[in-house]
This record gives structure tokens, sequence and C-alpha cells, in this order.
């Protein structure tokens, strides 16, 4: 019986182990599912390539203890085991192949190629890496299109642009002259897994525009540079100037004046006139397509002459103000005058030294008269009133003296100086 029970302990003591080691298998098993290790020993790369073109799969291993590297495509066949193709598709070709990298190339890539391909490793345990391949379409030739042809200053356009068939979806972005300009853009993804983008552009146009390209630029990682483009054409009202063929400088009588007229717009003016602001123009003035000739200029033709220049658009003018002065002295006059010489000089100072000595002998005459007359306005005056009042002992003595000098006035006497 002891021998049996000690039998019976020894078997416990094994199944308890077995179930210790398959406690510890599991563990490991699963801590190798939860931290994968293929980020440590395998590593492949993601791959971006445009469809046409030639995708390159790298499945590299560190410190590689000769295990086997395989690569399966996305629904898991094996495209190479080691150095030996099983999948016959002669696209697949074998670029390298050692211990530490199987290098495996895909020509003329399709967007059924598209997907992840596993690196697989066999060792203990096996060991995975993923490359996913986007295969990148690139857009056709982006459409431009105006919703007219020509516009008129002032007015809004509307120019779409369209790429399709392109995978990613692409941006588009406007630029008018060296000036980028945002527009409105809607994606539409088509049933063959592409998009298709519009984008529209809205903005007033001004005679600045006419002749300067509208650029729609398509953005791709498939593409470079890719873009196309519309010339504006605005119509505008005209532009006028007047321009001065003669005379230069200030206008005199007698004078001839000649003025041409300069408008130019789109479409072409067709029209030129010269009119003249609140009044007629001179009967005798010639008119000549745009030119206006007037000879023989005197101050009633002064005013404003205004050119006005038309086309489809609209209508628009320029004024020339002019000021007639009078006429300069002529050159035969000042000829005369130079050739009287030193005789004409002496007679112009005897003029001036006469009327010098009139206009000081004028007021010599008016001196002395004044001088008179205030002279006889002026004087003193003694009298014998009240003689002997200064000698008086009292007032009544005095008066009584000064009555009785009254008696003397035959001898008030005068004196003028």
């Amino acid at each position: 019986m002891k021998q049996v029970s000690n039998m019976a302990n020894t078997s416990n003591g094994s199944l308890a182990t077995l179930l210790i080691l398959f406690t510890i298998s599991a563990a490991i098993n699963t801590g190798a599912a939860q931290f994968p290790v293929q980020s440590q020993n395998l590593i492949a790369d993601n791959i971006s390539v445009v469809e046409g073109e030639t995708a390159t799969i790298s499945c590299r291993v560190k410190n590689n203890d000769d295990s086997v590297i395989q690569l399966l495509n996305p629904n898991r066949q094996t495209i190479y085991f080691r150095d030996v193709r099983p999948l016959k598709d002669a696209r697949f070709q074998l670029v390298n192949f050692s211990d530490n990298e199987l290098r495996v190339s895909l020509s003329n890539v399709s967007l059924s190629d598209e997907g992840r391909y596993v690196c697989q490793l066999y060792s203990d345990p096996p060991q995975e890496a993923y490359a996913n391949i986007t295969v990148l379409v690139p857009p056709g030739n982006p459409i431009i299109e105006s919703r007219e042809d020509i516009v008129r200053e002032g007015n809004e356009t509307e120019i779409t642009c369209t790429s399709m068939g392109s995978k990613p979806a692409a941006t588009i972005r406007w630029m008018k002259g060296d000036k980028e300009l945002q527009g409105k853009s809607k994606v539409e993804a088509t049933y063959d897994r592409m998009f298709t983008v519009t984008s529209w552009l809205r903005f007033t146009v001004m005679r600045e525009d006419d002749g300067v390209p509208v650029v729609c630029i398509v953005d791709h990682p498939a593409v470079k540079d890719f873009q196309t483009q519309k010339y504006l054409e605005v119509q505008y009202k005209p532009e006028v100037t007047i321009k001065v063929g003669f005379p230069q400088g200030l206008i005199r009588e007698g004078e001839n004046l000649e003025l041409t007229c300069q408008a130019k717009g789109k479409p072409q003016p067709h029209q030129v006139n010269w009119v003249r602001v609140d009044d007629d123009v001179p009967s005798h003035a010639v008119i000549t397509g745009s030119d206006l000739y007037i000879e023989n200029l005197n101050k009633s033709y002064n005013g404003t002459y205004r050119c006005v220049a038309s086309n489809s658009v609209g209508e628009t003018y320029a004024d020339y103000i002019l000021y007639v002065r009078d006429a300069a002295p002529s050159t035969e006059a000042a000829a005369h005058d130079s050739q009287a010489g030193p005789e004409a000089q002496r007679l112009d100072h005897a003029v001036i030294g006469g009327v010098v000595a009139v206009v000081v002998f004028a007021m010599l005459c008016l001196l002395i008269v004044l001088g008179r007359y205030f002279a006889r306005h002026k004087g003193t005056y003694f009298t014998h009133e009240a003689k002997g009042a200064d000698d008086a002992a009292d007032a009544d003595t005095a008066i009584i003296n000064a009555e009785g000098g009254h008696n003397n006035s035959d001898e008030k006497k005068e004196y003028y100086i």
C-alpha cells in the first residue's frame, strides 16, 4: 500500500509539473501575441506607386539565424519562398535574396495590386511584417471653361476647372497673373474608386485684367506642374487724353492752335468728336479725324474744348481749356527801337526832365500861396482898456479908473505881424 501511495504521489507530481510547464508555455505564447517581435527583427515599408510603374517590396531581417523568409500577396498566396517564385505572375521579379533581405519588384502596377503584402520569417515563433501598397492614379488633363468669352469692365465672371479620374482626389488652386485667388471646390467619388474634382472661381474684372492669364493648378502626388490656363478678354470704355501739337507754353493772339485727341478702348472707339462747352466751335476751325486746328487765335476763342470718344461699351471725354493772352510786341517794333539809338534815348530823358521841372515849380507855387494865407489869419492885439486898474487901491477905484479909460477908445491900436 505504501508503494502504491508513493506511485500515486509521483504521478500527481508529474501532472503538476506538466501543468506548470503548459501554463508557462501558454503565457509565453500569449505574451508573443500581445507583444509581436516582428518590429524588432523583421522590417517592411509601406509603398506608394503610380499606376503603370514599378513597386519594390523589401523584407529585411536583423540578426537572422538562418530562418527562411517568404513573401505573400494580399490573398496570402506565396510570391517568393526564399529565392523561388511559386506564384505564376511574371510581373514579380527577384531583385535581391540574402540571409538578411528578400527584395522583389512588381512591374506595371494596377489598382488590383493594391493591398497589404506579408513578409514572413520562419523562426520560432514565426514573425510577420506588413507592406501596404497604395496605387496612385494621376488625373486626366484639367478642363477649364468660362461662363462667357468676353467680359465687360465691372462685371462678374465665373471660370470652372475640372480634374477627373484621379486617386486620391486632386486639389485645385487658382492664379490670376501673379496673384492667388480662392475658389470653391466639390469632390465626387466614382464607381471605380476614382475621384472627380470641380472648382469654381468668381471675381469682378477690371480693364487691367485684359489679356491676363487665369491659371488652374492641379495638385496631386502622382503629377507635378499640372495646369491649364485661360486668357481674359475684357471690354472697357475709351481712355481719352488731349495732346497739344502747338504752340508750346503761353498762347497769344494771332497764333495757331493744334490739338490731337488720343482715345484708346476695347473695342477701339468708333467715333471721336470735338465740341466747345457752352458755345460753338469757331467757324473757321478745321476738324480732321481726331485733330482740331484753329488759326489766328483771339480772346473770343477762350473756353473749354472737349474731345468725346465712344465705343460699344460707353462714352468718355477729356477737356482742354484755351486761354489766349495779349499779343507779344512785334519784332519789327523792337528792331525799330534798337535802331533809334542814343538820339531816342536823349529825347526820352529830355521829356522826363521837363515833366519833373514842371512838377517842382507847381509845388513851390503852392507853398508860397499857403504861407501868405496862414500869415493873414494870425496876429497879436494890444489895447488900453482898463488902463490904470492895476494901480487902484480897491475894486471900486479900479472900476472907476477902468470906466474912465473908455473915453480914450480912440487910442486903441492893432498890430499885425
